[in-house]
């Protein structure tokens, strides 16, 4: 525990037996964990706040990550191995995928090669800078896969800030919205901040996780404090992905 009776609210003290949905913990596969070692000082950083239930979303990238089920599902084993060295065992880890929205999306689609989460879930993502062309048939296509589509952290889209009513627009096609933690700070700007309070204002925000790749942004988190109001908004989305991924 964290800091419990202090006057700052550290929202890791609320985090006890949470889920975390949105991860890049499994070595060697994208821009997050590079080895097992590194994996492994994450997950101890975790438990120390109360969480040791992951599912791992690492990147699939067209050209850049292409990562497939099987080369995810080879870093998992590997991971997994080596909590066992370390005696870890009390750690629920899975693996996904963070998929971007590309010119190669609804080939991987089609082809089965997505890693949904548990339910049905597809968590994806887009370039922060302009929407893909294809994004909205894209969709289309994951719910005519009878997938429920999750858009990591809506609040960073840069665009999106200039254009806040295509929030409600994604919304009406059925896309859920996952808030990274982080945002609830300055760790991405004050913009980003911005963006997260609104959307929480208007009710918008579904999941929330940690998006961690390091131990700097473990870091963080662990001193990420929260006001009462914004932590009496967290609480139903913290439960709800509980609820949902546990």
């Amino acid at each position: 525990m964290f800091h419990i009776f202090g006057k700052k609210l550290f929202l890791v003290d609320h985090l006890q037996k949470f889920v975390d949905i949105h991860n890049h913990i499994l070595p060697g596969i994208d821009d997050g964990a590079k080895t097992s070692e590194d994996a492994i000082a994450l997950i101890r950083g975790f438990s120390e706040f109360g969480v040791d239930n992951f599912i791992a979303t690492p990147h699939i990238i067209h050209n850049y990550y292409p990562n497939t089920p099987q080369s995810i599902n080879q870093s998992l084993a590997l991971l997994k191995n080596e909590l066992l060295k370390v005696d870890l065992r009390e750690v629920s880890i899975a693996a996904s995928a963070e998929h971007m929205i590309d010119d190669n999306f609804e080939t991987i689609l089609d082809r089965k090669d997505v890693m949904h989460m548990r339910n049905d879930y597809l968590l994806i993502e887009m370039s922060y800078l302009q929407p893909p062309l294809n994004f909205d048939t894209a969709i289309v296509k994951i719910a005519s896969k009878r997938y429920y589509p999750v858009l990591a952290h809506p609040e960073r889209y840069n665009f999106l800030h200039f254009k806040p009513r295509k929030y409600g627009h994604y919304k009406e096609q059925g896309i859920l919205f996952q808030l990274n933690f982080l945002s609830l700070g300055d760790f991405y700007g004050k913009e980003v901040h911005r963006m997260t309070m609104k959307l929480l204002e208007d009710g918008l925000i579904d999941f929330a996780a940690s998006d961690v790749h390091n131990l700097h942004q473990l870091k963080a988190l662990k001193e990420l404090t929260v006001s009462r109001r914004v932590l009496r908004q967290m609480l139903p989305i913290i439960n709800n992905t509980i609820a949902t991924f546990y």
